[in-house]
């Protein structure tokens, strides 16, 4: 596995020590070392949620079709309710016709793993004072002295000569990154989700799980992170918040609580209301699907009787 990721240990350390040099030109080369790798985890986090930005188009957009196609999704439970196979077979089907993906939500988080892992990693190596990549040296000395109001940013909570001090500072950014991971989650379902029936919907089973068990997840897992792993996610968990928030505002999902709203905003404001492509779409599946998951047959409008012309008499 360590070779695998050699080339991410590599880019990982190669971003931290660029950020760390430009901060040099405006802190000073010798000062505020501590304020200079921890930004540099800062600015790392931001490149790599910059380049993410096409994934999470992504994300919105198979969330969206996700959402159109939950009358098909629906019949198709309905009518294969005691064949679990088959009901599987068909949901792929459908998902593989439309081109969208179930496990689309998990896309950003799946994408920073080997990001996370290699931090992971180059923030142990500054502890143990082991080079990675372009962290060496008189870099390496400096990046294992650097401090997080206090503490260390390459301890964690159990590491074996943490003070006190660091632990305090560990359990406050856990519980703070287990708190924006669900308060991000919590805004998506509550704002940027259309209401859904309950019973049986597999994406709001999806979303809900992610609500509960990531929050905990982190909350247990942290106590191994070292200080500069949570500061990256937790800085991560606010971008992804301000991130979700803008789009919810400014472009929210057809049918969702914040959709309602901002057409009530602007009926009030008197502008006119436009059916976006999601509307039609969604309209198209619930309209072309029934009960036996059979597409309907639109009926073709009847054209009306020619009035009968009717033959004056020449005088």
């Amino acid at each position: 596995m360590g070779t695998i990721l050699n080339p991410i240990y590599g880019a990982v350390s190669w971003v931290m020590v660029t950020f760390h040099s430009l901060l040099g030109l405006i802190f000073g080369k010798s000062t505020h070392e501590s304020i200079k790798w921890t930004l540099s985890i800062i600015g790392l986090v931001v490149l790599i949620r910059i380049i993410l930005i096409p994934l999470f188009v992504k994300q919105i957009k198979s969330q969206r079709a996700m959402t159109a196609l939950q009358p098909h999704m629906k019949a198709i439970q309905k009518r294969y309710k005691d064949d679990r196979q088959k009901q599987s077979e068909e949901m792929m089907k459908l998902y593989k016709e439309h081109k969208t993906n179930p496990l689309a939500s998990c896309f950003p988080i799946f994408a920073q793993a080997p990001i996370f892992f290699a931090l992971f990693q180059v923030l142990n190596g500054i502890a143990k004072q082991h080079p990675h990549g372009f962290l060496k040296g008189d870099l390496l000395k400096s990046a294992g002295e650097a401090k997080f109001f206090g503490a260390n940013l390459s301890s964690s909570f159990l590491s074996s000569h943490t003070n006190t001090q660091t632990k305090i500072i560990t359990v406050i950014l856990i519980a703070f990154m287990s708190a924006t991971t669900f308060t991000t989650q919590r805004q998506l379902m509550l704002k940027g989700m259309p209401k859904m029936d309950a019973s049986n919907n597999m994406m709001l089973q999806q979303q809900k799980i992610m609500l509960y068990v990531f929050p905990v997840i982190f909350a247990i897992s942290g106590v191994n992170f070292p200080v500069g792993v949570l500061i990256y996610w937790s800085t991560t968990n606010l971008w992804t918040f301000g991130q979700q928030f803008y789009v919810i505002k400014r472009n929210p999902t057809p049918g969702s609580p914040a959709y309602e709203e901002l057409q009530k905003k602007k009926l009030a404001k008197g502008e006119t209301l436009e059916v976006s492509g999601t509307d039609v779409l969604g309209a198209i599946e619930v309209e072309g699907t029934n009960t036996d998951s059979t597409p309907r047959q639109r009926q073709q409008p009847k054209a009306k009787p020619a009035a009968k012309k009717t033959n004056k008499k020449k005088k």
